[in-house]
């Protein structure tokens, strides 16, 4: 496929789904697939595979921290939070907080959940594993779980 006959990717949803996903791998949350081809529901997507579950030893965290991944990474990438296009993810994220924090603590629970995957994304060898999953992303719309985890692998060094 030529340059000029191949699909354009919007790059800031690239880094978005490849933080979810970098961030799901760290936790050992296994990944189906990771998407930008858009659809009415989604612009892009991170699927985890079904039935497999690990024991996390905060669930309820880990799951906040996927959640805020996408919005992180992308913001890390663009220069700037995009709240309306994480909308989703937000509210996932609140809802589990709500499990964590009543609601006056919510804000500050939440902002120290933001500055935690905030702190994953300055990591170099996941920053460079976002890198290297966008990539693909833009390369080819959409990647495996096996993919991601083996460009995850290689940014890591892990075997």
């Amino acid at each position: 496929m030529s340059a000029e006959s191949a699909p354009a990717f919007d790059i800031a949803t690239a880094y978005h789904e490849a933080g979810h996903a970098v961030v799901a791998l760290a936790h050992d949350r296994p990944i189906h697939r990771v998407s930008v081809l858009p659809n009415q529901l989604h612009l892009g997507i991170c699927e985890f595979r079904k039935g497999v579950q690990r024991g996390s030893v905060d669930f309820v965290e880990q799951e906040i921290l996927i959640s805020l991944a996408g919005m992180a990474a992308e913001a890390r990438h663009t220069g700037r939070y995009d709240r309306a296009a994480a909308g989703r993810d937000l509210r996932h994220a609140r809802t589990m907080a709500l499990q964590r924090a009543t609601e006056k603590q919510l804000d500050r629970y939440e902002r120290r959940m933001l500055s935690k995957v905030e702190n994953l994304m300055n990591d170099d060898a996941l920053w460079a594993a976002v890198e290297s999953i966008a990539a693909e992303l833009m390369k080819h719309g959409q990647i495996s779980g096996r993919a991601a985890l083996h460009l995850y692998k290689l940014a890591t060094r892990e075997s």
